[in-house]
């Protein structure tokens, strides 16, 4: 057999705005390396990172064109669907941590109401230690993971919640926010509040800026879509 000596047609590059579903149990980091290849880029930002637990719109800016303007999607407002596990404290505020409280009480419905009124409005909210959010150069999780623990300045944020529906020990909530909100730490602070401890057990995007679930391509589903039709353009 003979080789070809022609050299292979280059491929083409793709930008644009991907918006993926991302589905439970991957980083949002994790995938960039897939969209690398599959739309020969190297230049790949997003519009807000999704921890590993919750799934839902992740907006991946695809192309040095579309990362230079970031800042405008990290701004944006997001929805959230999140269900709450009472009766537990965890490390990391969610159910992928290490439990470090429990508790019994079972509290009523109307206790929940009422404490609910502390996450409509603005609030002065304290990031997790297991979070992104840099103090002193240091990224909060590398010191939680080495068991530190260190003392951290609220952030003003703005956000509607709203109980969707409870059963013991689940709560779940429907939460609009501004940007940098910790919806870790509202299931934290509400159960310190009631009383009887909380984390997230499941958390999903609905909604980041202008991008809803329903305008979301599933993972599974990408290589089967003709590149142009994945990307939105502007």
């Amino acid at each position: 057999m003979t080789l070809s000596t022609e050299k292979p047609l280059p491929r083409t590059k793709h930008q644009g705005i991907l918006l993926i579903n991302k589905p439970i149990g991957v980083t949002s980091f994790s995938l960039i390396p897939k969209f690398r290849y599959l739309f020969n880029e190297k230049t790949i930002g997003h519009g807000g990172t999704l921890d590993p637990l919750a799934t839902g719109v992740m907006v991946y800016l695809i192309g040095r064109n579309y990362t230079k303007t970031a800042d405008s999607f990290l701004l944006d407002d997001k929805e959230y669907h999140a269900t709450i596990l009472l009766g537990q404290e965890r490390d990391s505020y969610d159910v992928d941590g290490n439990i470090t409280h429990t508790s019994d009480k079972v509290p009523a419905f109307s206790e929940i109401f009422d404490a609910m009124a502390a996450f409509n409005g603005v609030v002065d909210q304290i990031p997790p230690m297991f979070s992104a959010k840099k103090v002193n150069g240091k990224k909060l999780y590398e010191i939680a993971r080495k068991g530190g623990e260190i003392d951290r300045l609220p952030k003003r944020v703005q956000m509607t919640t709203t109980i969707t529906a409870y059963t013991y020990p689940h709560l779940e909530i429907s939460v609009t926010c501004s940007s940098g909100t910790y919806i870790r730490s509202i299931a934290h602070d509400l159960g310190q509040m009631l009383g009887c401890y909380g984390c997230i057990e499941a958390l999903k995007r609905t909604r980041s800026g202008s991008y809803c679930l329903e305008n979301c391509h599933q993972m599974e589903n990408v290589l089967h879509y003709p590149l142009d039709e994945l990307l939105i353009q502007y």
